[in-house]
């Protein structure tokens, strides 16, 4: 009974903190301190400034010899790939051909930057593996987002040349995808950080978290989670339990703990990310799917992380 009791108090004390900063930015935006607009503008900020110096900051100062892992990239790539294979085979169920790409970008398409180096940094104290992780997924996310947002689009255009150029130039220039290619070659290069740079990069990465997750709390909207009811409830399910039951059992068996199985948990099982809701906009999509997804996702990440973490806890395997 006392294990099950500490095991609970150790999910609580990871997610809670977190769902109560989100808490937070929407109680600043109903009492109107937070606008629609200042929310969106502290997600962009956040984007580009915070959270690429954390991963930077957690990469440059540790042995690259020792951060790097071929097997858990390699992991996190083949995960998300089938993901997103299966999101697509379960889209045919709905006969309305327009909203099988929100389906499929939403049901995969996980907060794995921002809720991956929170959750991490949470319970571990720095982002730990999280920055592989985010290698393995993050650029496959965005690569099969413009294709499946092209691919059936409702009035569908072509995967021409100009798309995929601007798709890899999204990639090449992302800010964390920078920040992680930075921190990498700062340890390969074995670079000494002076004391003012490092209390510098110290300071702005201790930013990320708190706003990142007040801004994203900012933006959740309770009168668009049920704009698509059903297959918003599908993608839903799968997003926050389907493929953490698929893929989670294949992790331990592969040996992935501590760090690693959590930034997997994250990357499989995380809330859907809000820029999916500005990518579905921006490429002739309705978008109302996504928003619901986003919202009901957000909504309940609360319960299934945490009960995902109690249960990887009480196998002592986190």
């Amino acid at each position: 009974m006392v294990n099950h009791l500490e095991n609970l108090i150790f999910s609580l004390n990871a997610t809670v903190p977190i769902f109560l900063l989100m808490l937070l930015g929407l109680f600043f935006r109903k009492i109107g301190w937070i606008d629609e607009d200042f929310a969106t503008k502290m997600n962009k900020f956040v984007f580009l400034v915070p959270l690429p110096v954390v991963v930077f900051e957690d990469l440059a100062t540790v042995d690259f010899s020792q951060v790097w892992d071929i097997k858990f990239v390699a992991f996190c790539f083949v995960a998300t790939l089938l993901s997103i294979t299966i999101a697509a085979v379960v889209s045919f169920v709905w006969r309305d051909r327009s909203i099988r790409g929100e389906f499929i970008q939403a049901s995969y398409r996980s907060s794995a930057a921002l809720l991956g180096i929170a959750f991490i940094q949470n319970i571990y104290g720095d982002a730990g593996m999280a920055p592989l992780m985010i290698i393995g997924s993050v650029p496959l996310y965005n690569i099969m987002a413009v294709v499946v947002l092209s691919f059936f689009k409702p009035e569908r255009g072509k995967l021409d040349r100009r798309v995929w150029i601007e798709t890899l130039k999204g990639i090449v220039t992302n800010p964390i995808i920078l920040g992680i290619v930075a921190g990498l070659l700062w340890s390969a290069l074995n670079i000494p950080m002076p004391s003012i740079m490092e209390k510098a990069v110290s300071d702005v990465s201790a930013i990320a978290t708190p706003l990142g997750l007040m801004a994203m709390g900012a933006s959740f909207d309770i009168r668009k989670a049920f704009g698509k009811a059903k297959p918003a409830v599908v993608a839903t399910l799968m997003k926050l339990a389907g493929f953490a039951v698929v893929f989670l059992p294949i992790a331990v068996r592969l040996g992935f703990r501590e760090e690693q199985l959590v930034a997997i948990l994250i990357m499989l099982g995380s809330a859907t990310t809000v820029s999916c809701y500005v990518m579905a906009r921006n490429m002739g999509h309705e978008g109302v799917l996504t928003s619901s997804t986003v919202m009901l996702t957000t909504m309940f990440s609360a319960f299934t992380v945490t009960g995902w973490l109690y249960i990887l806890r009480s196998l002592a395997l986190v």
